[in-house]
Formats: structure tokens, C-alpha cells, sequence
């Protein structure tokens, strides 16, 4: 299992480093975020930390399809690589992604070929996400929102989308936040500070 990562993160470094350098970045951030939550995790932090380097290589011009990058991602990892379902879930769902799908009347495809995964590694990826800036820092959910919304502008889809999304990310980054709490506290290990 260990593996895994090392694999997932040399499949996001070909698919995205050269084309999308920003988004390489983006996903370096959310890896490192994802191997901080090891600890909370126990065995499936690997996993994890292979959803995060796989979560946005969608966006590589080499697997555009739809045009919506988890299911991209997703269809890519299960048809080209045959990988575990439950990361091509992982994937395919990362940071509330089902209601952008239906935005792009995707939902129903999204949620057949890859219903949704486990809720606590779901929570940990869009806590990992949503707290990365593209630049692979460290930032606050709400601070990221916002950083998404003056990116995309105030008639995008994806700004829209995280209008409608906010409460379901912000809840998630919450629970996980709650969750590296309460491990901090029976441990007394200080993991990281957001």
C-alpha cells in the first residue's frame, strides 16, 4: 500500500507539471496536506494521500472529455489504470463535486459510474483542497472561496458552483478540523495548525 502515493504521485507529475505547472503546485499542497492527516487516518492514509495527487489531474489536456474534471480524472484512473474503485470514487466526487455535476446535468452519470465514498476520507480530501491555494499554501476555506470566485469571475459556473457548495465545504473542513481536535487532544501530538 505504500506505494500508492509514490505511483499517484508520478502519474499527477506526468499529466500535469509541464501543461498546468500552477495545478501541479496546487496538488503538491493538497498531497502534503493528506500525508499531515496520517496519523488520523491510521490505514487509510495512503489512499488518501493518492487522492490528493490524482484529485485534479482531470484538468491535463491529455483526458479531457466532458470537460468536468473529477469525472475525467475518475474515468481515466478506472479505464487506463484499473485502479481501486474506491480511489476512482475518491476522485471522482473530491470537494463537493456531485453539484457542480448537476449544474453540467452530469449528476446522474457521476453518480452512477462512481457513487459517493467514504464520508470521513471525503471530508479529509476537500479539507485538504479547500485549505491549498493554487499556489500549494496553506489558507483558510473561506479564504479560498473567495481566492476561486476572483479566478473564475462572477459568472462562471464554477463560481456559481461554490455558491451552492460553501455550506457542504465549509462543513467538511469543519468535521475533519474537529477531527485532527480530538486526535490532538488524546495524543497530545500537535499535527498542523489549520
Amino acid at each position: 500500500m505504500h506505494s500508492l502515493p509514490l505511483w499517484a504521485e508520478e502519474l499527477a507529475r506526468k499529466l500535469l507539471e509541464i501543461p498546468l505547472p500552477r495545478r501541479w503546485s496546487h496538488v503538491q499542497g493538497v498531497a502534503a496536506r493528506a500525508r499531515g492527516l496520517a496519523p488520523v487516518l491510521g490505514d487509510a492514509a495512503a489512499l488518501l494521500e493518492a487522492a490528493a495527487w490524482l484529485h485534479d489531474i482531470g484538468y491535463s489536456p491529455e483526458l479531457t472529455d466532458t470537460g468536468f474534471h473529477p469525472l475525467d480524472g475518475a474515468r481515466y484512473l478506472r479505464d487506463v489504470h484499473l485502479a481501486e474503485p474506491v480511489l476512482c470514487r475518491l476522485v471522482g466526487n473530491h470537494s463537493c463535486a456531485i453539484i457542480e455535476a448537476e449544474d453540467r446535468g452530469l449528476a446522474d452519470v457521476l453518480s452512477r459510474e462512481f457513487p459517493a465514498s467514504d464520508a470521513v476520507l471525503s471530508d479529509a480530501l476537500t479539507y485538504c483542497d479547500m485549505t491549498t491555494n493554487p499556489d500549494g499554501d496553506v489558507i483558510t476555506v473561506h479564504d479560498r472561496l473567495t481566492e476561486i470566485r476572483e479566478r473564475y469571475g462572477p459568472d462562471s459556473l464554477v463560481t456559481q458552483f461554490t455558491h451552492r457548495a460553501e455550506p457542504w465545504l465549509v462543513a467538511s473542513v469543519t468535521r475533519t478540523t474537529e477531527r485532527l481536535s480530538r486526535h490532538q487532544m488524546m495524543t497530545g501530538e500537535t499535527l498542523f495548525s489549520r
